[in-house]
């Protein structure tokens, strides 16, 4: 047990930091949502992550996005894989630079026990929707997020028992209403603890 994990487990306990360690969480996207996400989901004490996602960081990701100035031009999966060991050094990462398609949605993330969807487009969070929706894995969407202000307007919805919702489902990015980092943190610290409670509470 490292620095970082024997100070959680003050605030938690062995037992529950042991319970959490074992679950491998799947994270599609590593942009605004999944990045934020991960880093919630790994101060939380979640050991094993696999994360996909297929781009590179830019300059428009760093307003809203867990990256920073000198990883610009880095695949996003390196990055983050850099980003969250700095948290916690024992992290058991899988880090996949990869575009997630119909075609393979099912083999990346048939080995997880929790899925976050964290695109940036409707498509994939369809498409994410509809493979998992009936899966038994706890599986949590994410729509409506953009601008800023309202942040109480994002809600969790629980669609069953191991399908949730976070956002507004109405504020999707546009001209007018960029990503900008407040809700976006919001919505995906909601989804890192929709995932937690779960656990905590009922497990894989």
């Amino acid at each position: 047990m490292n620095d970082f994990e024997r100070g959680l487990e003050r605030y938690i306990g062995r037992e529950r930091l042991e319970k959490l360690q074992k679950i491998k969480i799947g994270i599609a996207g590593a942009g605004g949502l999944g990045s934020n996400c991960a880093f919630n989901l790994v101060r939380s004490g979640f050991r094993k992550l696999k994360i996909v996602d297929f781009d590179f960081v830019e300059p428009a990701n760093l307003n809203r996005q867990f990256y920073f100035i000198d990883q610009l031009g880095m695949p996003k999966v390196v990055a983050l894989r850099q980003n969250l060991l700095r948290i916690n050094p024992d992290l058991e990462l899988e880090t996949l630079q990869v575009k997630i398609d119909a075609g393979n949605i099912m083999e990346l993330f048939g080995d997880c026990d929790v899925i976050v969807e964290a695109f940036d487009n409707i498509a994939g969070k369809t498409l994410l929707a509809e493979k998992f929706y009936s899966s038994g894995k706890l599986v949590v969407c994410a729509s409506g997020l953009a601008g800023w202000g309202s942040s109480d307007e994002i809600k969790i919805r629980k669609i069953h028992p191991k399908f949730f919702m976070v956002g507004d489902l109405v504020t999707e990015v546009g001209r007018d209403v960029p990503p900008i980092s407040p809700r976006v943190n919001v919505t995906a610290a909601k989804q890192a603890d929709i995932v937690l409670d779960y656990i905590m509470n009922h497990g894989p």
